[in-house]
């Protein structure tokens, strides 16, 4: 597989965005998986880390799938979806110590609320409030994955005050 093939299968999710329907709800999806996978590490600072890493390797796979696509923002890449949702849940987690134990979105109706929160990603990355939609003008995958980074932020904000008053009633 070459560099620019194994970029696009990256930008694709791993294939997933090739799915004919709701790509963006799939890669969500992946992303929620992809949120566990890091936060298992326990340790904020890896987590942020990856974070981190993990949107500069979208930007550049974005890019790449969209000049092997010959296509602009091409509905198939969905790795701005997949890097974008562990965003979502980071006032969650600087709120909730329990996220911290396996399954803890399992447990006391906290499914409920990853629920929502995935839910809320996909209404503004549709919806596109300002400066989402604007960001999508920036040059090749910037414009790709900030909108979605933008969109994560809003969602993690509008998650907050739900987040607080479950964490203080327990």
């Amino acid at each position: 597989m070459t560099a620019k093939k194994f970029a696009l299968w990256l930008a694709q999710g791993l294939g997933i965005g090739r799915i004919p329907i709701i790509p963006g709800t799939f890669g969500s999806g992946l992303g929620f998986l992809w949120f566990l996978l890091i936060k298992a590490s326990g340790n904020f600072a890896i987590f942020a880390t990856i974070v981190l890493l993990s949107f500069f390797v979208s930007v550049l796979c974005a890019e790449i799938g969209e000049q092997v696509l010959r296509q602009h923002d091409p509905n198939s890449i969905v790795i701005d979806e997949i890097i974008a949702i562990p965003i979502c849940f980071l006032g969650w987690m600087a709120v909730d110590p329990s996220i911290d134990c396996p399954l803890w979105f399992l447990t006391e109706g906290r499914w409920k609320i990853s629920a929502a929160i995935l839910f809320a990603f996909r209404v503004f990355d549709i919806w596109k409030p300002w400066p989402v939609r604007q960001s999508q003008a920036l040059p090749g995958g910037w414009g790709v994955t900030v909108d979605d980074f933008l969109a994560a932020i809003y969602v993690a904000l509008a998650a907050l005050p739900v987040v607080l008053w479950k964490h203080s009633t327990g």
